[in-house]
């Protein structure tokens, strides 16, 4: 009976240690005003996004052939059926943009996860085993890191083909060398403290020690990285799509839109304005709360 409360205390105190945490967590990260409103920005988008097809007005696919090049709502022969206007082949583009949020954040989740996968496994090989097998991880991160990393995008999307999922692959590759450098940086830290000592000397294997004893104690610097990575991500995407290397019309991810609109810049601007307004906020507000989160995480910023 006395275990089974023992045990039932010490889950209390876990649970009231954990909300100490977000609590703290929270206050820092929601100093910084900046963080606060991206954020907000990020979860309205992810929202759109999420019900693209309850949201869109119309379709993103679907062609009116008696609204072609229509401006906005508040402009001259504008009409509240298309309220942000229309292409040059009479598709909505309020509703492209409302569903080329999907993509921009489906591109983000999909590039962080293989660049934080990929990047923590070798920079945690190269930092707790070291000697050659770290020079040699290090300098092909130096290699891939001695690119222009759109050029290098491109020659990968080249070899491997257009297309949004080669592209994903493609800058993914090109962002987890930081996620390695930092992982292998946390962990030459790390390795040398005495708790790590406590667990070997307790007879913890490699794995355990690389994953549960020293990873957990990394992820703060993590965390921000991939967050500025998320946005790199879109804008990378952007940019290939732009160039014709990513996703393919008709598609409504927003760098395509930008590279279908390029020839009407001059007499129908807001087929290129508005694909490009929605880059700069998503990219904005994520790396607004990238700063938050380092506010938040970072010891050395937090104020006494």
């Amino acid at each position: 009976m006395t275990e089974v409360s023992g045990t039932a205390a010490e889950e209390r105190v876990g649970r009231s240690a954990e909300r100490e945490v977000l609590a703290e967590f929270w206050y820092y990260f929601r100093e910084n005003r900046g963080a606060v409103i991206g954020l907000c920005v990020f979860v309205s988008l992810a929202l759109i996004a999420i019900l693209a097809p309850l949201v869109a007005p119309h379709s993103p696919t679907e062609q009116y052939r008696d609204a072609l090049l229509q401006p906005p709502v508040w402009q001259d022969k504008g009409s509240a059926t298309f309220l942000l206007g229309t292409d040059a082949v009479g598709r909505d583009i309020l509703s492209r943009l409302i569903y080329g949020a999907r993509f921009s954040l489906f591109i983000g989740v999909v590039v962080v996860t293989i660049s934080l996968f990929v990047g923590i496994t070798l920079g945690l090989v190269a930092g707790f085993f070291g000697g050659r097998t770290d020079t040699f991880i290090m300098r092909v991160m130096d290699v891939i890191l001695s690119f222009p990393s759109l050029l290098l995008a491109l020659v990968l999307v080249a070899i491997l083909g257009p297309g949004l999922m080669n592209a994903m692959i493609a800058i993914a590759l090109i962002l987890q060398p930081h996620f390695v450098r930092l992982t292998r940086a946390a962990v030459l830290t790390e390795k040398t403290r005495d708790y790590v000592t406590a667990a070997r000397v307790a007879g913890a294997g490699r794995l355990r020690l690389m994953f549960r004893t020293i990873l957990p104690n990394c992820m703060a610097p993590l965390i921000v990285q991939a967050t500025l990575s998320f946005s790199n991500a879109i804008l990378d995407a952007a940019a290939l799509g732009f160039l014709g290397m990513g996703a393919q019309p008709p598609t409504p991810e927003w760098g395509t839109m930008l590279a279908e609109a390029r020839e009407f810049i001059l007499r129908a601007p807001w087929v290129v304005t508005f694909p490009g307004l929605a880059i700069l906020v998503t990219v904005l507000s994520i790396n607004l709360m990238g700063d938050g989160l380092r506010d938040a995480l970072d010891p050395k910023l937090k104020r006494s």
